[in-house]
């Protein structure tokens, strides 16, 4: 289900929809909660790479799900 959240959240991004695709990523990381795979923390890493633009601009969601990825992979 993560997975597929993520592709989700990627097409958001794609057609500008940054907060939804934000909100997305965030429910794709709550669905990987307790994963330890490769695969997900490679989602993670690209999912923290995507939206980097936008937390230069100060779009809050961005600067949030950032935060959320370094803590995703700290622990992974």
């Amino acid at each position: 289900m993560g997975l597929d959240l993520v592709a989700g959240a990627e097409t958001h991004l794609k057609r500008g929809n940054i907060e939804q695709a934000c909100a997305t990523w965030a429910r794709a990381m709550d669905h990987m909660d307790g994963v330890r795979s490769a695969r997900t923390r490679k989602e993670v890493t690209a999912m923290s790479t995507d939206p980097a633009r936008f937390r230069t601009r100060g779009v809050r969601r961005a600067t949030e799900l950032d935060a959320r990825a370094v803590g995703f992979l700290a622990t992974t």
